[in-house]
């Protein structure tokens, strides 16, 4: 077979990540096509860094070329929607980092609309993106490939394992992320992010209490588990009276997240149609770097998946400066005192192996471990835990 051809719309930090594990396949396999960048600068810093030819701001050049099989979609949130349906109906395959979609507002919406407009008709907005999405999918064939690393990661692998070998029920998962704040310069913009830490990174922790009870379900009975209803809470968190005492205080001067209109911290509590539970807890505000972790309570057994902050290196210094360049891990603020660097954090978050099994199911034509419908699914839970949180009750999640 041919190498197929990969088109990358963004130019930063997704994007980048993307490509090292591009790197990581066979070079007969995939090869990077062009890239398209909202601005030519960082498109063309990355092209030269990944030694493509190919660059532009047109996303429509991109699309029109034969040689690009796949759309790799690495833009912010805002766009996502629309290139998608624009690949699919162009006759591409589409990649996309996570979450599929939001609420970005429309003409007429009073602004901060993270601060104005109501979750019901953002919910609305939110699942109607996300169905034109998989309509275009399914309407033009081609493949859907859904970024969600968690769900790749070794540590979940072994989980699904134990959970087959041990023939017991999951009757609570419980899934965590936390860091100091977000790496994207459009993170604190409900109009570009769709919302904040339960979006952003709830999108991981929801994604894998979604699929690892679809997965129990089909292996038990043939028929996935669903989410029926969720109950949640958000907060600003760095802008609470707590924070602000310690600011003047002199304090608090670790946390880079900085919200406009999103919440940097989200706690729910996903009821499934077989009476278990899903419990995430997403927020802005942990330092100590990324912290990432799923466990299972089973009725006979309990099983523990810890993504980073794993110790098979463990380092001590003094002075931050011991180490100097030598990467550690994803938003750690210091390397002085004890650290424990990850060996291969590609790898262990799952990032690799997504990319391998992409490239797999595009080339073979089999859908992907995480596809349109976890996507989608994503996108319904979590809206459903905006309105609960607004509303302070129980939210059906249809």
């Amino acid at each position: 077979m041919k190498p197929l051809g990969i088109g990358l719309v963004g130019a930063r930090y997704g994007a980048r990540m993307h490509l090292a594990n591009y790197a990581k396949l066979p070079r007969d396999v995939v090869e990077i096509r062009g890239v398209c960048s909202r601005t030519k600068e960082s498109g063309a810093a990355f092209a030269k860094d990944a030694g493509v030819e190919f660059v532009t701001d047109d996303y429509n050049a991109l699309l029109a070329r034969k040689d690009v099989d796949v759309i790799d979609i690495c833009t912010p949130p805002a766009l996502h929607h629309e290139f998608a349906i624009r690949a699919a109906d162009a006759g591409k395959h589409v990649i996309m980092e996570k979450p599929l979609t939001g609420y970005f507002g429309v003409a007429g919406d009073p602004e901060p609309i993270g601060s104005r407009v109501p979750r019901a008709r953002m919910r609305q907005g939110a699942r109607a993106n996300a169905e034109a999405v998989r309509a275009a999918v399914r309407r033009n064939n081609v493949r859907f490939c859904y970024a969600e690393n968690w769900v790749y990661a070794p540590p979940i692998d072994k989980m699904r394992r134990l959970i087959a070998a041990s023939q017991g029920a999951i009757l609570e998962l419980r899934a965590e992320e936390n860091h100091s704040g977000s790496n994207s310069v459009f993170s604190r913009d409900w109009k570009s992010t769709g919302g904040g830490a339960l979006l952003r990174m709830g999108a991981h922790s929801v994604g894998a209490c979604l699929h690892l009870k679809q997965w129990e379900g089909r292996l038990r009975t043939g028929q996935g588990i669903r989410p029926v209803s969720v109950l949640a809470d958000t907060a600003d968190l760095i802008h609470s009276r707590a924070s602000e005492r310690a600011k003047a205080a002199g304090a608090n001067k670790w946390i880079s997240a900085d919200p406009v209109d999103v919440e940097n911290w989200a706690n729910l509590v996903i009821t499934f149609d077989d009476g278990s539970r899903g419990s995430v807890v997403v927020s802005d505000v942990g330092l100590g770097g990324l912290n990432t972790r799923v466990t299972a309570f089973l009725t006979d057994s309990v099983i523990k998946a810890n993504m980073t902050s794993n110790d098979a290196i463990e380092t001590y210094a003094p002075d931050a400066a011991a180490f100097r360049d030598e990467y550690f891990t994803e938003k750690l603020e210091t390397k002085a005192g004890w650290n424990r660097p990850s060996c291969d954090e590609d790898w262990f978050r799952g990032f690799s192996q997504e990319i391998e099994d992409f490239v797999g199911a595009i080339r073979e034509g089999r859908e992907p471990r995480a596809g349109i419908d976890l996507a989608v699914e994503c996108v319904n839970v979590i809206y459903a835990a905006y309105e609960s949180a607004e509303m302070g009750k129980r939210v059906a999640v249809e």
